[in-house]
């Protein structure tokens, strides 16, 4: 077992914080997507490929648990966990912690599809990603949990 990829490494601006003075939902969800494509990256699905092959992701589920409330100047990091990879299809982890108190803030569960942006519909994974990917979701099947 290895330890979780890291995949976001960040703070908590003033302009980042609701009417209450804590990080506002908007804010996860920008952070969660940041370390959603370091993560792509990680397993091949990087900024050069996505442009040469004409290729994309959408979005299609995101469920995020708030734990922990954050305030302006607390650090963060989010490491990432690899759940499925499909044919088409995506699912991971990420888990938000703060990085002075060592609690977990948030976590989110996404799913994704690989799109073909040409013919705007669903399409495979290279097969070294899924090779890859499926590494990773043994590698990491205990950790951060």
């Amino acid at each position: 077992m290895t330890e979780l990829p890291l995949t976001y490494r960040g703070a908590v601006y003033p302009s980042e914080c609701d009417h209450v003075g804590h990080m506002n939902v908007a804010h996860y969800v920008a952070k969660f997507d940041e370390a959603t494509w370091n993560f792509f990256t990680l397993i091949g699905l990087t900024p050069s490929y996505f442009r040469a092959q004409h290729r994309g992701m959408a979005a299609v589920q995101q469920n995020i648990a708030y734990k922990r409330e954050l305030l302006p100047g607390d650090v963060i990091t989010v490491r990432t966990r690899l759940l499925e990879i499909r044919e088409r299809v995506i699912r991971f982890e990420h888990i938000m912690v703060n990085g002075e108190s060592g609690e977990v803030a948030a976590t989110a569960d996404m799913t994704g599809v690989h799109l073909d942006k040409e013919a705007r519909r669903a399409c495979p994974f290279p097969a070294e990603t899924v090779a890859r990917g499926r590494v990773l979701i043994e590698e990491h099947r205990d950790a951060g949990r």
